[in-house]
């Protein structure tokens, strides 16, 4: 059976609200002369920017795959996959700001950063417990997820407050 895990709605949100937030005000002081090509730039970083947040996880019966877009690809984000015969460990590092990454590492020594930011993480993981047989305590998501929630609301904030302040 085939499941689908997309990334977190309140990581891609948090990454175009501040995306808006930062660059809302360009189109609008920019002068006569670059009004045209800021608003272009502004749709093609849009673009961008909402491209490279659909990044998603497949599991089925045989392996678990992690797809990106061809956006992500230019930048040089991966597509892997990894059939679960042969993860034979999860091996975690510590991050500079407290929090734990977690690998995949096959028979052959690859390793594959496990997707930390998926909706429905639990199940994920779960699934990844079940097909692997390995101990999956202690993988979480690589922040919490009020961080991500309160970026979001804060850059809802900046543009309402940007929206205010240019009507003036």
């Amino acid at each position: 059976m085939m499941e689908k895990f997309k990334t977190l709605f309140f990581v891609k949100s948090s990454l175009i609200s501040l995306y808006l937030a930062l660059t809302i005000p360009i189109p609008i002081i920019s002068s006569e002369n670059l009004k045209i090509p800021s608003i272009i730039a502004f749709v093609f970083g849009l673009f961008l920017i909402t491209s490279i947040t659909n990044d998603y996880v497949n599991t089925c019966d045989k392996k678990v795959s992690f797809k990106t877009s061809f956006i992500s690809k230019i930048f040089g984000k991966k597509n892997w996959e990894i059939f679960w015969k042969d993860i034979k460990q999860i091996k975690s590092f510590p991050t500079s700001q407290g929090s734990l990454v977690h690998y995949f590492v096959t028979n052959s020594n690859e390793s594959y950063l496990v997707p930390q930011r998926v909706e429905n993480f639990k199940k994920f993981i779960s699934i990844v417990e079940i097909k692997t047989n390995l101990n999956i305590t202690g993988i979480s998501y690589i922040s919490p997820l009020w961080t991500y929630k309160l970026l979001t609301y804060l850059s809802f904030f900046m543009i309402i407050f940007e929206i205010i302040l240019f009507k003036i």
